[in-house]
């Protein structure tokens, strides 16, 4: 398995995100990378380090696909534009929303924040444009490895990207990773899935492909009615127009333990086989684990190495790309019972 990473995530550090109306320390620090790395380099798998970030036209071309040309305009001018603002924050995060129906883009920056970000879990400051562009980069190279002939490729992205819709980023998330590499698998393969197995509902993995029967998307992950994203993840969400049938949400109860998850994940797969795909993008999160910060379901370090025997079970190449689960004594230990179960699935 090749995996890759590179460096210039760590350009990416805000120290705070809003939780339940207080400033918190955020979980979604470089540490994350350093844990994630360790396990890598146990694993005996070599982790590929991604050269400088130079201009990319072919990335830009890729995140054009799934995200729209403001919100990418969006992502690279905030800070500046947020900083220049009287009294304002040295981290971006906003104070207003667009509910209801609407449909007006505003011209100021606190609207256009309040726009692009649908929480206030996603705070930037001067290195996170850089770093989120390292973690989309990461992506595009495990999924190139793979559409070159690789079998099966690791991204070890931070920040993670599946909250992040066709303009507007949340839960740590700004760029879609996990889209990013079906796109970039769609260049080979006609039908591409992508199965989702952190404990939150990548809500914007769904938009994004909401309304497409090219790139088949399910998400295993805790019940929305109690828990984040809280809007998207029901069962009956099923995708729109052409894209009918073509998305699959399994929800957990609160709390639910790694029997119940692998039940869901078999579930999850029977549908994922009937679309056929050719090749699948596994969007992977540790978050589940029972100790992570952001505690939402109860499973055990060895239950990573059962999805990991599972997942490698799926037909055809894979690109693996890193969601979440955050810095616990347990979160090396846990990407790598991941590793080793895929390596013997």
């Amino acid at each position: 398995m090749k995996c890759f990473y590179h460096e210039a995530q760590g350009l990416h550090a805000p120290k705070h995100f809003f939780l339940r109306g207080q400033p918190a320390p955020s979980p979604e620090q470089p540490l994350r990378a350093d844990l994630l790395k360790k396990a890598v380099e146990a694993s005996g798998a070599s982790l590929n380090l991604l050269p400088p970030l130079t201009s990319d036209p072919r990335l830009m071309d890729r995140l054009k696909r799934i995200h729209t040309a403001r919100y990418l305009d969006f992502l690279e001018r905030v800070v500046e534009r947020w900083r220049a603002l009287p009294a304002a924050a040295e981290v971006v995060a906003p104070n207003v929303h667009p509910c209801g129906h609407a449909t007006f883009y505003p011209r100021h920056i606190i609207g256009q924040t309040g726009w692009h970000m649908h929480d206030m879990a996603c705070p930037m400051d001067e290195g996170s444009h850089t770093g989120i562009l390292a973690s989309a980069t990461t992506a595009q190279a495990a999924a190139q490895a793979v559409l070159d002939g690789e079998p099966v490729s690791y991204a070890l992205c931070r920040p993670p990207g599946h909250h992040a819709g066709p303009e507007r980023g949340g839960g740590f998330c700004f760029l879609n990773n996990s889209a990013l590499a079906a796109t970039v698998l769609r260049e080979g393969y006609e039908r591409v899935a992508i199965v989702d197995v952190d404990l939150h509902h990548g809500n914007g993995t769904q938009d994004i492909f909401w309304e497409r029967a090219d790139v088949w998307t399910g998400s295993v992950h805790v019940d929305p009615a109690d828990f984040y994203p809280f809007y998207w993840g029901a069962a009956e969400e099923v995708g729109a127009g052409d894209g009918k049938g073509y998305n699959c949400n399994v929800p957990l109860p609160l709390g639910a333990d790694g029997i119940g998850f692998l039940q869901a994940l078999s579930r999850l797969l029977s549908a994922h086989a009937v679309f056929k795909p050719q090749a699948t993008v596994i969007a992977l999160g540790l978050d589940a684990h029972k100790d992570d910060p952001l505690a939402g379901m109860a499973l055990e370090t060895e239950d990573f190495f059962r999805i990991g025997q599972r997942l490698a079970q799926v037909k055809g190449p894979k690109v693996i790309v890193q969601e979440g689960g955050y810095p616990t004594d347990s979160l090396s230990d846990n990407l790598a019972a991941f590793l080793q179960g895929f390596r013997w699935g």
